[in-house]
C-alpha cells in the first residue's frame, strides 16, 4: 500500500507543481497531508511533520541569515566593483553575460553550497539581467547546473555519503570522477553559449550605463574594505566549518548590521525592506518540511526505494553500475540523499558484487543523478534561487529538467568512455 500511496502522491505533486494550478507552498503542505490521511497516518501526522521541521530547521536558519547578509552587502555597495568589472568585460552582450554567469557560478560553487552560489552570483549579475531583459528562467537553469556539479565536491555531501555507504576511501570515488565532472562543466558553458545566442537574437547587444545601474549605492569608504574582509572571512569559515554554518551567518549578519548601520532605526528599515523576500523563501522551505517529514516517517520513501530495487531483473546483474546510474537520475529527485545512499545503494551494491562490480564503482555510478537531484523539492537552496529571481517554482522545474538530465547523461557517457563506471562486468 505504501508504494501505491507514494506513487500516487508524487504523481499528484508533480502535476500540481508543473501545471501551476497550486502554489509551491500549498502543494508542499496539502498534498502530503492528504495522502497521509488516506494512508491512515492521521494520529501520527503531527509528530511526523515536527520531525521534518527539525530536519529542515538548521538549513532554514542558514538561508534566512544568508539572504539577510548578502542583501545587506548589496545595500552597502560591496558588489559594485565586481559589477563594474563585469560590465566592462562583457558589455551588453547576452552571450558573454551568460558565459560569465557560469564562470562565476562554478568559481563560487567550489565551497559546495548552492545558497552561496545564488546569493553571490545574483548580487553581481541581477542588475545586468534586468537592465537587458534577459530570460531569468534561463539564468536559473544555468545556475542549477553550477550547483548540481559543485555539490559533488568531497565536502558537498553526496560524494561523502556514497563513499561512506560503500565503505571506500573518498579518493577512490571522487578522483576518477574529476574528468566526467569537467565534461559537465564544458556542457554548462555550451548551454550558456547556446542560451546567449538565443537571447542575442531576441535582444541584440545593449549599451549598459554602469553609473546609472549603481547610482543607488554611493561609495562606502573604509566600510567597503571592512565588508570585504568580513565576507572573505565568512567564506573561509564556511569552507573550514569552524562553527555551524547557520551560526556563522548569524554572527556575520549581526556584525554587518552594527558596523554599517549603527542606528537602530536604520537597522529596522533594512530588515523591513528585505523581509518580504526572506519570508517567501522561509515559507517555501518550511512547507517542504511537511513533505519531507511525511515522506520519510510514513515509510513511503523507503518502500519506494526497495520496490525500485526489486524491479531490476536478474539478467541486468552484469550491468548493475549502469543500472544504478540510470536509477539515480529519477530516484535522487524523489527521495533524499540519505534515503538513496544509505537505504537504496547498499541493496544495489550487494546485487552488483556477485558480478564483480566494486563498491567504488557503484559509488561513482550512484552520483550520476546529482545534476537532477538539485531540482528536487527536498533541496532547500532551490527555493532561494526561485525567490531571488521571482519565478514560479513549477515553471523552473519544467524548464530545467531536460537540461539537468542532459548533464547527467554527459557525466554518464564520459564515465563509461573513461572506464570510471563499467558498462558490463
Amino acid at each position: 500500500m505504501l508504494v501505491a500511496l507514494s506513487f500516487a502522491m508524487f504523481a499528484c505533486f508533480i502535476y500540481l507543481l508543473i501545471s501551476g494550478r497550486m502554489s509551491a507552498v500549498a502543494t508542499l503542505i496539502l498534498v502530503p497531508t492528504i495522502f497521509a490521511l488516506i494512508g491512515g497516518f492521521g494520529p501520527e501526522m503531527g509528530a511526523m511533520v515536527i520531525k521534518g521541521v527539525r530536519t529542515i530547521a538548521p538549513t532554514g536558519v542558514l538561508l534566512i541569515f544568508a539572504m539577510a547578509y548578502f542583501m545587506l552587502m548589496t545595500d552597502t555597495g560591496l558588489f559594485d566593483p565586481i559589477i563594474r568589472r563585469i560590465v566592462g568585460a562583457v558589455g551588453g552582450d547576452p552571450v558573454k553575460i551568460l558565459i560569465g554567469t557560469v564562470a562565476l557560478g562554478y568559481l563560487v560553487a567550489l565551497d559546495g553550497d548552492g545558497a552561496t552560489v545564488y546569493m553571490i552570483v545574483l548580487s553581481a549579475f541581477l542588475p545586468i539581467y534586468k537592465r537587458l531583459g534577459l530570460s531569468l528562467p534561463l539564468v536559473a537553469v544555468l545556475l542549477l547546473q553550477c550547483t548540481g556539479i559543485g555539490n559533488l565536491l568531497p565536502w558537498g555531501g553526496p560524494t561523502a555519503r556514497a563513499a561512506a555507504s560503500m565503505k571506500v576511501e573518498m579518493s577512490e570515488v571522487f578522483t576518477p570522477l574529476i574528468a566526467p565532472l569537467l565534461a559537465c562543466v564544458v556542457w554548462a558553458f555550451f548551454m550558456a553559449w547556446l542560451f546567449g545566442k538565443r537571447e542575442r537574437s531576441r535582444l541584440g547587444i545593449v549599451q549598459l550605463d554602469t553609473a546609472q545601474m549603481l547610482e543607488q549605492h554611493p561609495p562606502a569608504g573604509w566600510k567597503l574594505y571592512f565588508n570585504w574582509v568580513l565576507t572573505i572571512g565568512l567564506l573561509v569559515g564556511l569552507v573550514m566549518e569552524v562553527l555551524p554554518l547557520a551560526y556563522l551567518f548569524m554572527l556575520a549578519t549581526a556584525i554587518a548590521f552594527v558596523v554599517n548601520f549603527p542606528k537602530h532605526q536604520d537597522q529596522q528599515k533594512r530588515m523591513a525592506e528585505h523581509a518580504p523576500a526572506i519570508l517567501s523563501v522561509a515559507m517555501m522551505l518550511f512547507a517542504a518540511s511537511v513533505f519531507i517529514g511525511i515522506l520519510n516517517e510514513t515509510g513511503m520513501a523507503s518502500a519506494l526505494a526497495k520496490t525500485i530495487v526489486a524491479m531490476v531483473p536478474e539478467a541486468l546483474g552484469p550491468y548493475m553500475a549502469v543500472v544504478t546510474a540510470l536509477v539515480s537520475i529519477p530516484m535522487t529527485w524523489v527521495v533524499s540523499n540519505d534515503v538513496f545512499y544509505f537505504g537504496m545503494l547498499p541493496i544495489l551494491a550487494e546485487a552488483a558484487a556477485h558480478y564483480g562490480v566494486t563498491g567504488a564503482e557503484m559509488a561513482r555510478a550512484s552520483l550520476i543523478g546529482q545534476p537532477v537531484h538539485i531540482l528536487s523539492p527536498l533541496v532547500a537552496s532551490t527555493y532561494l534561487l526561485v525567490s531571488m529571481l521571482d519565478l514560479n517554482y513549477g515553471a523552473v522545474q519544467k524548464q530545467a529538467i531536460k537540461w539537468a538530465v542532459g548533464s547527467s547523461m554527459v557525466m554518464l557517457l564520459a564515465s563509461l568512455a573513461l572506464g570510471v563506471v563499467p558498462l558490463v562486468k
